[in-house]
C-alpha cells in the first residue's frame, strides 16, 4: 500500500490520529548529493528511523536548514521543510513555532552555519528555550566551500584557510549552550548509530530547546577528525556513555572511572583496590555544574598524560522550563481576552505616528 493510499483511507475513515508509518516513508524521491562516505548519511538514516516512534503525522514535522552540507538534509525528508539562509535557521524556526505550536519543528545546522554567522540567533532560540529541536552537525570544517577551518576547528588545525595552523581558540558547543541557559544539552556521534538514535529519541521528547550536537565525519576535507571516539582499540579509553543516576565508568574492562575531588574530576582505577563504584561520579541530568564541567573534559591532557580525560556522550544537561512559543502564545490569548481581537488597520491609522 502506497502512502498516499495510506493517507487517503486514514482520512475517509474519519481517523484524527497519527498514521502508522515506516521509516521509508520519510525518505524523499531526491537523490541524496553528500560525498560518499559522509557522516551525513547515517544522522540522515537514523533521523528517518525514529520518525515513525515519534506518533506525529508527517504533515506535522518540519525541517528546516542554513546553509552548508547539512543544510540538504530538508531536501532528503519527505516531510515539510525549508532551506533557508545562512545562520538564520534559528529565527525561521522560532517564528515557525509560535504562529504553529502544533508542529514538530526540527532545526538542522553546521558547526559553521550556526557558531559562526549564526551564533546570535542560536545564543537566542536557546536562551529563549523555544519548543524545536536543534540538531548540530560538528565536523570542525567548512565542507560545502571546500575547507575553511571551522569555529569549532582545534587549535592548530592545518586547513585550505590556515596552512600553518590555526592560532584560533575553539567554541565549544555545550559549553556555549550551557552558558546561555540552555534546557537539553547532549552530544552523539554519527559512527554509533544505535546511541545517535535515543539521542534523537530523547531530544524529541524534551520541552523547550533540545541542542543535540553529533560529531560527524568530513571524510574528503577532514577525515578521522573523531578518529579517537570511533575507533573501536580506542573508543572505550576516550568515550564515556553518560547514563542518569549511574556511576561515570569506562574503560575496555570498564575498569576506569572518574570522580571528583572538591571540582576537579580525576580518572582513577577500579582494579587496584584505591576505589570502588561507591567513590565515583554518579551523574545527574538536572546538576548544570557538573554538566559544565563535563563539557569541558575535552580542556584536559592529551592521550598518555595523567588524568587525561574521556569525552562524555549522551545528555549532560536536562531540566523543564518554560517555553518561549507557549508563553507567546498564552500571553497573546490573554491580551485578546481583555482587549479584543485587534484591528490591523486601526493600528496604522492610530496616533503612533510622526512626520521626518
Amino acid at each position: 500500500m502506497s502512502l498516499k493510499t495510506k493517507i487517503d483511507q486514514h482520512t475517509a475513515n474519519g481517523n484524527t490520529n497519527a498514521i502508522t508509518y515506516t521509516g521509508k516513508d520519510f525518505s524523499s524521491d531526491q537523490d541524496v548529493r553528500w560525498c560518499p562516505g559522509c557522516g551525513d548519511y547515517t544522522i540522515l538514516k537514523q533521523v528517518q528511523t525514529i520518525m515513525p516512534d515519534l506518533g506525529i503525522n508527517k504533515e506535522n514535522i518540519v525541517f528546516i536548514s542554513g546553509i552548508g552540507c547539512a543544510a540538504r538534509f530538508p531536501y532528503y525528508m519527505d516531510t515539510f521543510g525549508m532551506h533557508s539562509i545562512h545562520g538564520r535557521a534559528p529565527a525561521i524556526a522560532t517564528g515557525l513555532k509560535i504562529t504553529r505550536p502544533e508542529l514538530s519543528v526540527w532545526v538542522v545546522s553546521g558547526d559553521g552555519d550556526s557558531l559562526s554567522i549564526g551564533g546570535n540567533h542560536f545564543l537566542h532560540l536557546l536562551r529563549r528555550n523555544v519548543n524545536v529541536n536543534f540538531l548540530l552537525f560538528n565536523n570542525q570544517i567548512y565542507g560545502l566551500t571546500k575547507g575553511q577551518y571551522s569555529p569549532t576547528a582545534p587549535t592548530g588545525s592545518v586547513s585550505k584557510s590556515t596552512p600553518y595552523g590555526s592560532i584560533d581558540h575553539p567554541v565549544n558547543p555545550l559549553s556555549f549552550s550551557l552558558g546561555v541557559d540552555g534546557t537539553f544539552v547532549a552530544r552523539a556521534m554519527d559512527r554509533d548509530p544505535k546511541h545517535l538514535n535515543r539521542m534523537l529519541m530523547r531530544a524529541h521528547e524534551h520541552q523547550g530547546t533540545s541542542m543535540l550536537e553529533i560529531y560527524q565525519n568530513c571524510i574528503v576535507l577532514n577525515d578521522g577528525a573523531f578518529n579517537l571516539f570511533t575507533d573501536k582499540k580506542t573508543r572505550p579509553s576516550e568515550t564515556i556513555y553518560l547514563e542518569h543516576g549511574e556511576p561515570l565508568i569506562f574503560g575496555s574492562e570498564n575498569d576506569k572511572g572518574v570522580r571528583l575531588d572538591g571540582l576537579q574530576p580525576k580518572v582513577v582505577s577500579l582494579t587496584d583496590g584505591s576505589f570502588s563504584r561507591d567513590d565515583l561520579w554518579v551523574h545527574d541530568e538536572q546538576d548544570r555544574t557538573k554538566a559544565y564541567l563535563l563539557s569541558r573534559f575535552f580542556d584536559q591532557p592529551e592521550p598518555g598524560v595523567e588524568n587525561h580525560m574521556p569525552r562524555p556522550f549522551g545528555v549532560l544537561y536536562a531540566v523543564d522550563s518554560p517555553c518561549y512559543d507557549e508563553g507567546v502564545n498564552a500571553q497573546v490569548e490573554e491580551v485578546i481576552t481583555r482587549k479584543g481581537t485587534g484591528n490591523l488597520n486601526d493600528l496604522l491609522r492610530g496616533p503612533s505616528t510622526w512626520v521626518v
